[in-house]
């Protein structure tokens, strides 16, 4: 683990935060290069009512264009919750070297909790992956939220 870890984990709660008072599952993502956040986003499927609107989703294609490629060689996403088959597949095709995430998902986590997509060696490229990072703090804002939605 980097020390800078936790200060970009944190980051990325603020996203989560912005999804929870948007009224969205609260899950966040910063894509960092070069010790420097390039992008920022949070889960928005019932805002823009699209399925691939997930939180790590919609920061790697700012990443690409802010980068004016789709190759995100060099760069960390760190997210809060593990994420799922579909945004691992994704982790793969950009070439995303690391990921960060907070929160395990026993449900669809396919990082390393279901599957390990990301270091499967049988992809053209494998990312490097830390689970656990602010875990606590990334788990309970889920909690919260969905205690929220069940009242």
């Amino acid at each position: 683990m980097i020390k800078d870890d936790y200060y970009f984990m944190k980051k990325a709660l603020e996203q989560a935060n912005r999804a929870y008072k948007a009224g969205e599952v609260p899950v966040g993502a910063v894509v960092v290069k070069d010790g420097k956040i390039i992008a920022r986003g949070f889960n928005e499927r019932e805002t823009k009512q699209d399925p691939t609107a997930h939180a790590e989703l919609l920061a790697m294609k700012r990443a690409s264009k802010k980068l004016s490629s789709w190759r995100l060689t060099g760069c960390t996403l760190f997210v809060t919750l593990e994420p799922c088959p579909m945004c691992s597949g994704v982790i793969i095709n950009s070439r995303i070297d690391r990921v960060v995430f907070g929160a395990y998902d026993q449900k669809a986590g396919c990082c390393t909790t279901l599957y390990h997509l990301c270091n499967d060696e049988r992809f053209n490229h494998r990312a490097q992956v830390l689970g656990g990072v602010m875990e606590e703090e990334c788990a309970e804002i889920l909690s919260s939220f969905f205690k929220e939605k069940r009242k």
